[in-house]
């Protein structure tokens, strides 16, 4: 009679198999830990616009718990603060600098690789488990942002707690685990909406198939779990929504001042029709086309996310679907199956969200998919060597190691100037290697092989991971890679972003059709003048800083400029509220002419900086018109106190 197997008797076989375990885990957790924090300083404020967001919060509490931009709470940032709020604990301990904004999303990026590690070890062993670490922490993307300052560090962190809690609660059918998955996960809603929403489906149907119970008590416990997402996600929703407008800052990226506006348009379904009122450009241009580029089945492949994300996703879909087709005969409860189930579920819906969206989606958002690549190729890499005797697992070796290493050579041949020699030798080693694994070789020989095979699979990706962590990253848009990727600070070439859409025979980082032509856009570094653009801040003169900062008593905002990143390098030097008038975009009705008008009376603004984000805005025409200028470190200036003598 065979030993049922169980979560237990899973752990003490692998406890068995890899007694260098701890030690084994303890290095990947401090190369990750090195390959997050090494040079970290070196990209500065990262995205200024978060990091004036967290000097805002760290300074006032008001600004903090609302997740504004700026002390005064004139307008929030378009996500919700859970993000912000880690990071403003961080800078009110050890003041606002590079360093307590960046360390906390590189700390997150160690914490997920580890709950990866013990999510899939509970399943499929040790070795499984630090094989997904090793993938999670060198994916492009991943290094990219656990070393920069947007959301989806977090977001990607408590995602993994959410499907290290659901493992538990599949186990033995735990109401509390569950629960606790459904909270994490709300956590992540108030990181950044709905998309923490997208691997719920998968989360719900795997606890449903797989736990252990009758049918209603599983179907009860899901409703508690409902419940417990719903809390923790609505909290917060509940007191902005309830709070009077007149006393809290505008909801940024709304139209109406609607939190609800926010979680449904801009941040919501608006993501998938492309349908986004107050976006910089909004809709879809030509079929099978949004307005942030190609959409379809390929997206992922494609010139724009292809390095940042598809290294060893051919090769995560190939064995999990192996590893379920092994699984076939298995019972209803069976937990290898149920894991596999997890992690493709996660992989599939979310990358069919990120491939088919029609609206604002970005390279960077793909670091979502990095754990359930890690947990398929982990997995899959065991199971493929404890049944090396099976002739059609070794075809699925193989075929995994060629198909991965022909889609390296495809993705270093689009940048053919970044170390040419990789790509034919990872093309070569890894199809030699993939042929070795076909044939029933005696077990180190076999095992020689796998070691290479592995060595090839991962070149490309740790090289290009490497070359993120030491390459500084700015601005609202970055991508993984050195310059060669698209350009230095983030992907884009400084000057300005080019469309590239549609051309197949180089990188499409750029911004969507039709941006730059016409309505004052401006991409990447600041021009002359001193103002940041769309997407990146700025660094003034210190003679505007010394303006701005004698000028700053008696007034609420020290000074107001059109466009969040208009004013978030002049709020970061100078460490004063400047009031960002329609806040990211420049495009949110806030404040209306008639309301700067009265706010100007009541002497509560003192300077406005002419030629911020977008510019030719009427409440700029209305102060040009009133109010005369003078020309500051290559801003102009306009002394709200003193009206023009015309």
């Amino acid at each position: 009679m065979g030993v049922p197997l169980t979560a237990t008797t899973v752990e003490r076989t692998a406890a068995r198999e890899l007694r260098w375990e701890p030690l084994a885990l303890a290095g990947l957790l401090v190369a990750t830990a090195a390959l997050y924090l090494v040079g970290l300083s070196a990209s500065g404020w990262a995205n200024g616009f978060y990091s004036a967001a967290v000097q805002a919060g760290a300074t006032s509490w008001k600004a903090f718990f609302f997740g504004s931009f700026d002390s005064s709470s004139f307008i929030t940032v378009d996500k919700p603060p859970a993000s912000l709020w880690v990071m403003d604990l961080s800078a009110r301990v050890f003041g606002v600098n590079a360093w307590s904004i960046l360390v906390p999303q590189a700390l997150e990026g160690v914490a997920a690789v580890w709950l990866l590690y013990l999510t899939v070890r509970r399943r499929f062993g040790a070795a499984a488990g630090l094989i997904a670490g090793v993938v999670l922490a060198t994916t492009p993307v991943a290094v990219l942002m656990f070393r920069f300052n947007n959301p989806d560090a977090l977001l990607t962190l408590l995602l993994v707690a959410s499907a290290y809690a659901l493992t538990r609660a599949v186990e033995r059918g735990s109401t509390r685990w569950l629960a606790f998955s459904g909270a994490l996960i709300g956590l992540g809603f108030l990181t950044k909406m709905l998309q923490a929403f997208v691997v719920v489906p998968g989360f719900a149907l795997v606890f449903l198939v797989a736990a252990p119970g009758p049918l209603r008590r599983r179907l009860r416990q899901l409703l508690v779990a409902g419940a417990g997402l719903v809390v923790s996600a609505g909290w917060w929703v509940a007191i902005v929504a309830g709070w009077p407008a007149s006393s809290r800052p505008y909801i940024g990226g709304s139209q109406d001042n609607s939190i609800l506006n926010l979680i449904f348009g801009y941040n919501g379904f608006g993501r998938l029709s492309g349908n986004e009122s107050g976006s910089v450009i909004g809709g879809g241009r030509t079929p099978g086309a949004g307005a942030w580029g190609p959409t379809g089945l390929t997206r992922l492949f494609g010139n724009e996310m292809g390095t940042q994300i598809s290294w060893l996703l051919p090769a995560a879909l190939i064995l999990g679907a192996a590893l379920l087709v092994s699984r076939g005969r298995a019972s209803r409860r069976d937990g290898r199956r149920a894991a596999v189930l997890l992690w493709l579920s996660w992989l599939v819906v979310t990358g069919l969200v990120f491939s088919l969206a029609q609206g604002i989606i970005h390279p960077y958002y793909t670091v979502a998919l990095a754990p359930a690549i890690g947990a398929l190729a982990g997995a899959g890499a065991v199971w493929a060597w404890r049944e090396r005797g099976t002739k059609w697992v070794r075809a699925v070796a193989g075929a995994t190691v060629g198909v991965t290493a022909i889609w390296a050579f495809v993705l270093l041949e689009r940048v053919p100037s970044w170390h040419p020699w990789l790509r034919t030798l990872i093309l070569v080693v890894g199809l030699a290697s993939a042929v070795a694994l076909v044939v029933r070789l005696p077990r180190r020989a076999y095992a020689a092989a796998a070691a290479v095979a592995a060595a090839a699979m991962l070149a490309a990706p740790v090289a290009l991971a490497l070359s993120t962590a030491s390459t500084p990253h700015s601005g609202a848009l970055p991508t993984a890679g050195p310059g060669s990727f698209g350009g230095p600070g983030g992907g884009f070439r400084r000057g300005g972003l080019r469309p590239q859409f549609g051309n197949p025979g180089r990188r499409a980082f750029g911004p969507p059709p039709g941006f730059g032509r016409g309505g004052g856009f401006r991409f990447g570094g600041p021009r002359a003048g001193g103002l940041g653009g769309l997407l990146d801040a700025s660094t003034p003169s210190a003679a505007l800083v010394e303006l701005l900062r004698s000028g700053a008593t008696g007034y609420r905002w020290t000074a107001a400029t059109v466009g969040a990143n208009s004013a978030a390098g002049i709020q970061l030097a100078t460490g004063k509220p400047i009031m960002a008038i329609g806040g990211f975009n420049g495009t949110d009705p806030a404040p209306t002419l008639a309301q700067f008008e009265q706010l100007v009376s009541d002497g509560k603004v003192h300077y406005f900086l002419g030629g911020g984000r977008g510019g030719g805005s009427d409440i700029e025409s209305w102060v040009a018109a009133h109010f005369s200028s003078t020309t500051v470190g290559g801003v102009t200036v306009y002394d709200l106190s003193q009206h023009s003598s015309a």
